[in-house]
């Protein structure tokens, strides 16, 4: 059955409150972006724009520099302090980093998490981190030539809508801490870090989340949920908005009742 989604009505009215976790590969990269999306939300008409709170306990090194977004005169600094702090500077917002690891107990009350980690830990912290709220959660990772950006719905809520999956509903295994690698360890040189990683892939898995925003607040709607990204084969296959596909995928939706059988009554006719 096909889902129609259209965005949580108050995200159009009042101050949109986004944390970001993650000031790597396609967080500081993300960033940036996000301001353009706060800019053009204004400009468009919308009262408040974004708030932004950036997660990131770790520093810059000298493998960072020319991969990510920092310059080399950033070694040694908390990299979601130097990010907020530069675009605050250029912009004029009250961004907020906080230099520290999301955990499972920590609490992060915000309208859309945006998970910028590649760990299964990483994604099940901010799962935990964000119990009790409803809120979108966008889950953008990436290995060395590919990646995936899935946008979901974290607590049932009580809304009448079907209920968007998020990427442990979707993908078990990706909070599965188990199955992390237990040798990746840092690089020691920018050269090193090219070769475990693609120097395009995490601006396109940014790209990606941009494109899910704009589309959300643009057209206050969403025409798929989800893209499955692979740079070395040039394909990328997007998640449609349908229970069968997410059944497939092994989620089943849980669909209200005048839903079901409006759906019936389609499929009868």
């Amino acid at each position: 059955m096909k889902v129609e989604h259209n965005i949580h009505p108050p995200l159009l009215r009042e101050l949109v409150k986004v944390a970001v976790v993650g000031a790597g590969g396609t967080g500081s990269a993300l960033l940036p972006r996000l301001m353009q999306l706060h800019f053009a939300m204004k400009e468009l008409g919308h009262p408040h724009g974004l708030q932004v709170t950036l997660y990131d306990d770790d520093i810059v090194s000298k493998a960072n520099i020319g991969r990510q977004c920092f310059f080399p005169q950033d070694v040694g600094q908390y990299k979601a302090t130097l990010i907020i702090n530069r675009l605050n500077q250029c912009w004029g917002t009250k961004w907020e980093a906080v230099p520290k690891k999301v955990k499972k107990s920590d609490r992060i009350n915000a309208d859309i998490i945006i998970g910028c980690v590649d760990s299964r830990k990483g994604r099940a912290a901010i799962i935990g981190a964000s119990s009790g709220y409803h809120c979108y959660y966008i889950d953008a990772g990436n290995s060395e030539n590919t990646g995936q950006v899935v946008i979901g719905e974290l607590y049932e809520g009580n809304r009448k809508a079907i209920r968007l999956p998020h990427v442990a509903d979707l993908f078990p295994d990706m909070v599965n801490v188990e199955l992390d690698a237990k040798d990746d360890k840092p690089s020691c040189s920018v050269a090193e870090a090219l070769q475990k990683q693609s120097l395009v892939i995490n601006n396109t898995m940014a790209n990606e989340v941009f494109n899910l925003l704009w589309m959300l607040f643009r057209n206050g709607k969403l025409n798929y949920s989800g893209k499955f990204v692979n740079l070395e084969t040039g394909v990328s296959r997007p998640i449609a908005l349908d229970t069968d596909v997410w059944q497939r995928m092994g989620y089943v939706a849980r669909v209200p009742k005048q839903k079901a059988a409006a759906a019936s009554q389609a499929a009868a006719a």
